[in-house]
C-alpha cells in the first residue's frame, strides 16, 4: 500500500461530505471527470474501495469509513497549520476574505472596504453576501459579520456596533392614517424571521394592519417602502441612504440589535485582520 497524499484525502473527505462527485467538484474546484479519475485511483492506490456508488450518490464502504475519522484529523491539522502560517504574516499584503449579509454589506461594508484599501493598497479584500454560516476554522472566511453571536470553538468575537431601527414610510405618506391602523400596510420579514424583535414589534404596533410584503431582504423592503407600499421597520443606517423614505414618529422605537464581528482566534495576529478590525471600528464609531 503506497503512503497517503493529503491532495488525495483533500478530494476523498470532500466526496463523503458532499455525497456526489458533482457536489464535491464544484466544492474542491475540480472538473467531475477528474475528480472521478482521481478518487479511482487512490481506490486502486490502497487496494480497497472507499465508496458504493449509487442511484444516490457515493456512499462510504467500511474501509471508507474507517479513514474517515483520520482524514478529518488530517484536515484539521493542514487548516490549524495554514492559520498558523498567516497568523505570523509580516507584511500588510494578502487577501481578506469577508463575509456579511445584505444591506450591511453594501450599505456600510463597500464604503470601508473602498476607503481600507486606499490606505493599503498591498491588500485585497474579497467581499461575500452570503447569509449561510461559514466555517471559520476552515478559512472559509476571515472575518464575519453577523447579527448573531458566535458559539463555535476557538472564535475572538466582539459587538461591532449597535444598530438602531426605526419605523419609515414613503417621503409622501400622509401621518393621518396612523390614526386608522385597519387601513394600514405593512412591509415586513418573511414567516422564517417572524420572531425577530423588530418584527414582533411591527406587529403589536399595528396588529388589524394587512401584511402586503415580505422578504428577507432589508434592502428590497426598503424599496417597497420608498414606492408606498406600506410601512417598514429598517435599519438606521440603511434608510438613511436611500432617498424618498420618512421616519414615522413612534412612542417608543423598535428595539435594537447587536452586529458581531468574528474571526479564528489563529488570526489574532495577523496583521491585515487586526488594520481591517481597528480601522472598520473607528470608522464607525466616528460615523454614530
Amino acid at each position: 500500500m503506497e503512503h497517503l497524499d493529503w491532495s488525495d484525502i483533500r478530494l476523498f473527505l470532500a466526496v463523503a461530505e458532499q455525497g456526489t462527485l458533482t457536489a464535491a467538484a464544484r466544492a474542491v474546484g475540480f472538473t467531475q471527470p477528474t475528480l472521478g479519475r482521481r478518487i479511482q485511483s487512490l481506490e486502486q492506490s490502497l487496494g480497497l474501495k472507499l465508496f458504493q456508488r449509487t442511484t444516490e450518490g457515493f456512499l462510504l464502504t467500511e474501509a471508507g469509513l474507517a479513514l474517515l475519522p483520520a482524514a478529518k484529523r488530517m484536515a484539521e491539522e493542514a487548516d490549524a497549520a495554514m492559520r498558523q502560517l498567516a497568523g505570523q504574516e509580516v507584511k500588510l499584503t494578502g487577501t481578506l476574505r469577508i463575509s456579511s449579509f445584505d444591506w450591511f454589506s453594501h450599505s456600510v461594508l463597500t464604503d470601508c472596504c473602498a476607503e481600507f484599501l486606499q490606505l493599503h493598497s498591498g491588500v485585497s479584500i474579497e467581499l461575500l453576501n452570503d447569509s449561510r454560516l461559514f466555517n471559520l476554522a476552515r478559512r472559509e472566511a476571515d472575518l464575519v459579520f453577523r447579527l448573531q453571536a458566535f458559539d463555535e470553538a476557538d472564535i475572538a468575537q466582539r459587538q461591532l456596533l449597535l444598530l438602531d431601527y426605526g419605523l419609515y414610510a414613503a417621503a409622501d405618506f400622509d401621518l393621518s392614517l396612523l390614526n386608522t391602523p385597519e387601513q394600514l400596510k405593512l412591509i415586513s420579514m418573511d414567516n422564517y424571521f417572524s420572531d425577530l424583535p423588530d418584527v414582533v414589534w411591527l406587529n403589536s404596533q399595528f396588529p388589524g394592519a394587512k401584511l402586503a410584503f415580505s422578504s428577507n431582504s432589508r434592502e428590497a423592503q426598503a424599496r417597497l417602502c420608498v414606492a408606498g407600499l406600506g410601512l417598514a421597520v429598517l435599519p438606521v443606517r440603511l434608510a438613511e441612504q436611500m432617498q424618498g423614505l420618512q421616519q414615522l414618529p413612534v412612542a417608543s422605537a423598535p428595539p435594537s440589535r447587536p452586529i458581531w464581528l468574528g474571526y479564528h482566534q489563529d488570526l489574532r495576529h495577523q496583521r491585515r485582520l487586526r488594520a481591517f478590525i481597528d480601522f472598520i471600528t473607528q470608522r464607525l464609531s466616528a460615523a454614530k
